[in-house]
């Protein structure tokens, strides 16, 4: 999802940007460990009128009717009482631009208190680690696990295999009899609740055996960019290489950013690698950072994104000119990384670049998952309510972004890569880090499938980031998130 902010009369409008909507699958800076945050307060009791469902549904159809970026598929009339929550409401709504693939459930109700708290610090909760599952053999991995968070610190990390989940050594239950009982939901519902004081036993294999560990979900901030592989120097056979790797676009980011990118500068790095495999997206200002970052040769009169409402709403469209910043570096060839994970903010940059470095900017890795719109946030505070809707589209300077479909048929240069979970990132042997450098050095590959966006590897694997039905503020920004 994408956001922004603006004010209204209605409530406290933001718009942000942010991520891609829970996002498929893809199946993710030097600083030390952040300690937890504090956790927030509740809200106090708001006035039973105010936020009887009836009332909240009629506000949300109320928002839609206004913002909705496809009003013409919104029903003419819904009666809100056969359903039996805001959000039921809320997709039957939209449930024909969600049939046209244009709205994946990027609509969506979600709290202000836990957005703020993420967007602003990365604040959640939970065992800190992000996971994927074959989809053909029915296995679930680690596929990130982030520092100051409980798994890290009990020795999971990525690569390592999720075998059995229970409470207590009685009732573990494997993973291929959760998936075969009810599919990825059992699985994420055998985590439980993204609660400080959950507790689960893990059955778990990795490089040094099989054994079981106890983690307890806990507060902690994610850093965005990793303290152990957010961004370093590859030397790829005498060529040097900036390597960049961003999990999701939150505020946080912007000063992790700028110092890799001055490191780059110092170093006279022209080509780079930006690591957006399981990147869901985030606020467009972090985006446009990234942008500036990338954007040393260009000129504060080329436009790095149009941002387009509907017709009654068009004054608030807007056209992002690039600023380069004192960190800025001067590409000659990027590759970006990007799986089914990767979308909205990370779309954004990728797709901003293709005007200007055509085939020297190369998609590696699997087709994106395709969402070239984002939201506006309506709130209503008494109730805690915040509603994401779809209220505008982003294209590049060529007017380029109706890629619902993903990028892979948009980008001019591609490369099929499998996410080689048996190697750290950063490392210039995993699969999709390998043949990005191989498409900076000129080196032939193979494009990704416009029909399917899966490489061999994936076929054999079929990985995609575990994500709940309803996923929280932080697992659709931050997908697979656990």
């Amino acid at each position: 999802m994408r956001y922004r902010r603006f004010g209204t009369a209605l409530a406290l409008i933001a718009m942000l940007s942010a991520c891609g909507g829970g996002g498929g699958g893809g199946g993710g800076p030097p600083a030390p460990p952040i300690a937890g945050p504090t956790p927030t307060p509740p809200p106090p009791p708001p006035p039973t009128s105010t936020c009887s469902l009836r009332s909240r549904q009629d506000w949300a159809a109320g928002v839609l009717r206004e913002w909705y970026l496809f009003p013409e598929t919104l029903p003419a009339s819904l009666d809100p009482s056969p359903y039996t929550s805001v959000e039921a409401y809320i997709d039957a709504l939209t449930a024909t631009a969600r049939s046209q693939r244009r709205d994946r459930f990027f609509t969506h109700l979600a709290s202000i208190a836990a957005e703020n708290a993420f967007f602003s610090s990365g604040s959640s909760a939970g065992f800190g680690v992000r996971l994927s599952y074959d989809t053909v053999q029915a296995r679930v991995f680690v596929a990130e696990a982030f520092e100051g968070a409980p798994a890290l610190a009990a020795g999971i990390d990525r690569g390592t295999e999720i075998l059995a989940i229970g409470t207590n050594a009685g009732d573990l239950r494997t993973v291929s009899s959760l998936m075969a009982a009810g599919g990825p939901q059992a699985v994420s519902d055998a985590l439980g609740p993204s609660t400080p004081g959950v507790t689960r036993l893990l059955r778990i294999a990795d490089a040094t055996g099989t054994r079981d560990v106890s983690v307890t979900k806990a507060d902690y901030t994610l850093t965005p960019v990793s303290s152990r592989y957010g961004a370093r120097i590859i030397d790829d056979g005498g060529r040097r290489v900036g390597y960049l790797n961003l999990r999701t676009f939150i505020s946080t980011a912007d000063p992790a950013l700028r110092d890799a990118f001055a490191t780059f500068r110092a170093q006279g790095i022209t080509e780079v690698v930006i690591d957006l495999r399981y990147n869901g997206g985030g606020l467009v200002s972090t985006a446009e950072l990234m942008g500036d970052l990338l954007g040393g040769n260009r000129t504060t009169s080329q436009v790095f994104s149009f941002t387009t409402f509907r017709p009654e709403k068009s004054s608030n469209n807007d056209s992002r000119l690039f600023r380069p910043q004192s960190q800025s570096i001067s590409p000659t060839r990027i590759a970006f990384i990007g799986t089914t994970g990767t979308a909205s903010a990370s779309e954004l940059v990728i797709n901003s670049f293709i005007p200007y470095l055509h085939a020297q900017a190369a998609l590696v890795g699997t087709n994106t998952f395709g969402k070239p719109v984002g939201q506006i946030a309506v709130d209503q505070v008494a109730c805690d309510d915040r509603l994401r809707v779809v209220a505008f589209k982003t294209e590049n300077s060529a007017r380029q972004g109706d890629y619902y479909d993903g990028l892979a048929t948009k980008v001019e240069a591609s490369c099929q890569a499998g996410d080689d979970l048996t190697r750290p990132f950063g490392d210039p042997q995993e699969a999709s880090i390998r043949a990005a450098l191989d498409f900076l050095a000129g080196r032939a590959c193979t494009r990704i499938s416009a029909a399917t966006g899966i490489t061999t590897q994936a076929i054999r694997e079929r990985r995609e980031l575990l994500t709940p039905d309803r996923p929280s503020t932080v697992q659709r920004e931050v997908p697979g998130a656990f």
